[in-house]
């Protein structure tokens, strides 16, 4: 029985095209650049901020960050963000008595701009928040603790196999993998992420049955 769904952030309840295109226009490159790039990056199993040190060599991500906060360029989450079934699947998960937990590898910014938005989520943490990031099994322990409920009664959601399906097996939850964005296709059928994975979803309503 599944007590608690805890979903990730990026290409799971957001699309990262806003987050990118930031970026690339901070960076002064055309988008579709840099959004090739974070794809070759991450299909070499690299960090996707790798992507942006191609871009310009010896970048302080950190610093530049503060730097677009600073020239009011910084970081921006609205319902356009959100993909269309977050809503409705949240809503019908609670009426359905599942407690929602939004918890990802995010900024604390990204964590306010999301409680922002009234989501029909019971709890919205990031890892800037809490600092500690995935796939650190002391993400998932801390995942746990805000679930509560028992590990094998909580399913983690997310569309990055090595981020979020691994991990999160190896902390005892049930697992979902999110066929969505660029992450959640490319590895979507790869025998490691189904082998992982309890359930492969192609949207976020398909939980609705499951938790039934």
């Amino acid at each position: 029985m599944i007590e608690t769904i805890v979903f990730d952030v990026g290409e799971t309840i957001t699309r990262d095209d806003r987050y990118w295109g930031a970026w690339a226009d901070w960076l002064g490159v055309p988008r579709h650049t840099l959004s090739a790039l974070v794809g070759a990056v991450v299909a070499q199993g690299r960090d996707n901020a790798e992507a942006l040190r191609l871009v310009r060599p010896g970048i302080d991500v950190a610093a530049e960050y503060r730097a677009r906060e600073a020239a009011c360029c910084g970081e921006h989450l609205d319902e356009d963000d959100l993909y269309d079934d977050v809503r409705p699947a949240f809503s019908a998960l609670r009426r359905a008595g599942v407690r929602v937990v939004v918890a990802g590898n995010q900024t604390a910014r990204a964590g306010q701009l999301l409680r922002g938005l009234d989501l029909p989520a019971d709890l919205i943490v990031t890892s800037g928040e809490w600092g500690v990031a995935k796939p650190q099994p002391e993400f998932f322990q801390r995942v746990v603790e805000v679930a509560e409920a028992p590990a094998d009664r909580v399913l983690y959601v997310g569309d990055h196999p090595a981020n979020d399906v691994y991990p999160a097996k190896s902390a005892g939850l049930r697992t979902a993998h999110l066929r969505r964005g660029p992450w959640g296709n490319l590895w979507a059928d790869a025998p490691e992420t189904v082998a992982a994975a309890d359930w492969r979803i192609g949207g976020l309503m398909e939980l609705v049955g499951i938790v039934r």
